[in-house]
């Protein structure tokens, strides 16, 4: 059994699911999957994964679980309460076959089906890992881990290079992950600040780091006011939710300039920052330090996050570049976790769909748009004043 435990999750899934749990309980929604590497079948893995399935279904948080998660203080009581009693329920899962590609779609109550993302993604990458290499050697994946805390040593003011790591969804294996995030706490702990994987940080006694994904800005185009106002009405939940914690917001559902749009002086001194997970890092950097200091507030006094396809190297030399401008930190991911010498698949799932309706994301990098629908992503384009780009979209597996 891969995933043995409700808290094998990114933080911001639990985050989220308390928003919803309170903002919007009744809201119903679509995922799709999509594997991004060409050339690969995953369907042999399917009765392998219908059977993880089942048993990820089966799996509740114990009182120690739970009693940590009551530990954040961001997490309420009645929350705590509902995951007490929380199962995942395998009715609301798809899997099947289309045109030679594995297919799964979760469909189902947000509240009931937020919390199938990760695992499901975990179980594909290390199902496929054990199918296509089931004798690896790992020992050319601890030279890697090796060398990058070296890279990280070798920096002239490491304890300042600050990431936690972000890479539950496409590792290896679970133990890998387990192995990889232990050796970093160990080794380089004024760096490795945390982890985005709940079980791992209670674990290792690691902070759980993450706030929000961009299925809850998607998911306010069917809940809110009208498609321009999307972008403010889903910060201003998030606000509403959390009163001044996990104050990151995400910039790039709808492009960069969008988000500086609608990211006014009101929301510039209400979240500590953002997070930057595509497009140009650097000119991202530039644009929101610019952006803070055009609205009067210092730069030094907010928090960049970057979490686009990084390694420790790219990383640092983001470091080297804004440190002494603003605060600067990443969740470094795939590179951490699944750098064992072998390619890791490109595997996302994504919301597609809101109360029936469909629901996009732009984001700042070809081949990251997410829509089953071309005439709903016109009309958010032109809501957002984003205008389109050659790219394919994203999960694209059906056109309505």
């Amino acid at each position: 059994m891969i995933i043995q435990s409700l808290l094998d999750t990114d933080i911001y899934k639990f985050s989220m699911m308390q928003a919803v749990l309170h903002q919007f309980p009744g809201a119903e929604v679509e995922y799709r999957f999509r594997c991004r590497s060409e050339g690969v079948d995953l369907r042999p893995i399917k009765a392998e994964l219908e059977r993880e399935i089942e048993q990820l279904c089966r799996v509740q948080l114990d009182p120690e679980e739970l009693n940590f998660l009551s530990s954040l203080r961001y997490l309420k009581r009645d929350f705590i309460e509902f995951l007490r009693l929380f199962r995942l329920q395998s009715r609301f899962i798809e899997v099947g076959e289309s045109q030679g590609h594995l297919t799964l779609v979760i469909r189902g109550p947000w509240l009931h089906t937020i919390l199938f993302e990760v695992p499901l993604l975990a179980i594909i990458s290390e199902l496929y890992a054990r199918q296509v290499h089931p004798d690896h050697d790992l020992a050319e994946g601890r030279r890697r881990l090796a060398e990058k805390i070296e890279q990280v040593h070798a920096l002239d003011r490491p304890d300042e290079f600050i990431f936690a790591d972000f890479g539950t969804r496409r590792r290896f294996t679970r133990e890998w992950h387990d192995e990889v995030v232990t050796t970093l706490a160990r080794e380089i702990p004024g760096s490795l600040r945390g982890t985005s994987n709940v079980r791992l940080a209670k674990t290792l006694g690691l902070v759980p780091i993450g706030t929000m994904a961009h299925e809850f800005i998607q998911a306010c185009q069917a809940l809110g006011p009208r498609l321009a106002e999307t972008q403010r009405f889903a910060f201003e939940v998030w606000a509403r939710e959390y009163r001044g914690d996990l104050g990151i917001a995400l910039s790039d559902t709808y492009s960069l300039n969008a988000f500086l749009r609608d990211f006014d002086l009101y929301f510039c001194k209400l979240f500590d920052g953002a997070r930057q997970d595509s497009g140009d890092p650097y000119l991202w950097a530039e644009a929101m330090i610019d952006h803070y200091q055009r609205n009067r507030i210092d730069p030094k006094t907010r928090n960049l996050i970057f979490s686009d396809s990084l390694t420790i190297p790219k990383a640092a030399r983001i470091w080297q570049r804004f440190r002494d401008q603003t605060n600067v930190t990443f969740g470094i991911g795939t590179n951490l976790t699944h750098d064992t010498g072998i390619d890791p698949i490109n595997i996302v799932i994504k919301m597609t769909e809101c109360n029936g309706q469909p629901v996009v994301k732009l984001s700042d990098s070809p081949g990251k748009v997410v829509s089953t629908n071309q005439q709903y992503l016109a009309w958010v384009r032109e809501a957002f004043d984003s205008p389109e780009r050659a790219e394919h979209s994203d999960p694209g597996t059906t056109r309505r």
